[in-house]
């Protein structure tokens, strides 16, 4: 493991440090004699552990503002003390002198501290030298065990954020997604649209083949979704036989082109569940996109799909309904169908729609 070391001092000083700091299979050094460089060098690219010359102004400084960063507190941070007229002021603190200074140190944030110098005990410099590699194994030990935390996590998460059955994102990580997602388009100005869809009659597999068959199908339904969706497309199982997909960089025309296109690959050609059953499918569809008025959260971006799908299923099934041009609650709605529908009829689906709302 190849440990990344930041020093905040002189050259020359870093030049009197132990022969093994300078292996660069064991350590990656970069020194840095100026505090704010050195406090910028921590925030972007954050080392493993640092070296702080006493004697260089800041050097307490540093140590200070390192402990008060919480998300930092993984870095292991040994103060280096080169400072000779420590000595002279030895008779401040009395015969405990020497530790009276090291709990002081210990106090203000360091993790460690070394005197780099003779001291009234005769420590050799290879006595210094033998410490710090003790000091840098004990730091090396914490950043595994942060590294090792670090992995643990990304699969705990992986594992929460993912669906079991079909190995599509689930509902937890559509929480966590979509405000980020929207937070991204109304900062850079990009459209935002989401569809959400729903297996006509999934009950009836499930009555007529069982639910084995049901849960094959529902994994082979996300497989020809997923392989048929843009780069930028996000979908999430969202319980049951319902699913959301967010578009990014997409707008309302292009979000009911992509919604068709799905509706048509889901069921023009039978999923093969098993040897024995070969089995239709048609989806339901509803889709909207991101409006100036939509909340944070996207909550409400939410129930608009969900209510253009309810209205989808509530007039045939196997359609697509949603809006073709969103920019406030009072714009023109547009339904879709992918048959022809009589005027009457059209009017019967816009109303359910805006009713759904409270749009007049």
């Amino acid at each position: 493991m190849n440990i990344s070391i930041l020093m905040f001092g002189s050259e020359n000083f870093l030049a009197s440090l132990p022969d093994q700091i300078h292996n660069a299979n064991l350590f990656s050094v970069e020194t840095i004699a100026n505090f704010n460089l050195a406090v910028s060098r921590i925030q972007n690219t954050p080392p493993d552990i640092i070296l702080v010359q006493a004697s260089l102004e800041g050097s307490m400084g540093l140590c200070c503002w390192l402990q008060e960063q919480i998300k930092l507190s993984w870095i292991y941070c040994i103060l280096l003390e080169d400072r000779p007229q420590l000595l002279a002021d030895q008779s401040k603190y009395g015969s405990n002198w020497e530790l009276e200074i090291t709990s002081a140190v210990l106090r203000q944030g360091a993790d460690a501290y070394i005197w780099c110098m003779e001291t009234l005990d005769a420590t050799s410099v290879q006595g210094w030298h033998h410490l710090l590699l003790a000091q840098l194994t004990v730091g090396s030990r914490k950043v595994q065990k942060y590294r090792d935390l670090i992995r643990t996590n990304d699969l705990l998460s992986a594992i929460a954020l993912a669906d079991s059955l079909t190995e599509l994102n689930n509902r937890r990580a559509l929480e966590w997604d979509l405000p980020r997602q929207i937070q991204n388009a109304r900062t850079n100005h990009t459209p935002l649209s989401l569809i959400m869809l729903d297996v006509d009659y999934f009950k009836k597999v499930n009555d007529t083949y069982g639910h084995l068959v049901g849960d094959r199908l529902l994994q082979l339904l996300s497989i020809r979704l997923r392989h048929n969706l843009r780069f930028q497309d996000t979908p999430f199982r969202y319980g049951g036989e319902e699913f959301v997909i967010i578009l990014s960089n997409t707008g309302c025309e292009e979000a009911l082109i992509v919604a068709h296109r799905l509706n048509g690959i889901i069921s023009e050609q039978p999923f093969a569940v098993n040897n024995k059953y070969a089995i239709n499918v048609t989806i339901s569809l509803g889709t909207t996109c991101l409006g100036p008025n939509d909340d944070d959260q996207g909550v409400s971006l939410l129930n608009r799909a969900d209510q253009y799908l309810l209205c989808a299923k509530a007039t045939g099934r196997n359609r697509v309904i949603g809006t073709h041009n969103y920019l406030s609650h009072t714009s023109h709605l547009q339904t879709v169908s992918p048959y022809p529908l009589s005027v009457d009829r059209t009017l019967t689906l816009c109303n359910c729609c805006a009713l759904s709302h409270g749009i007049n």
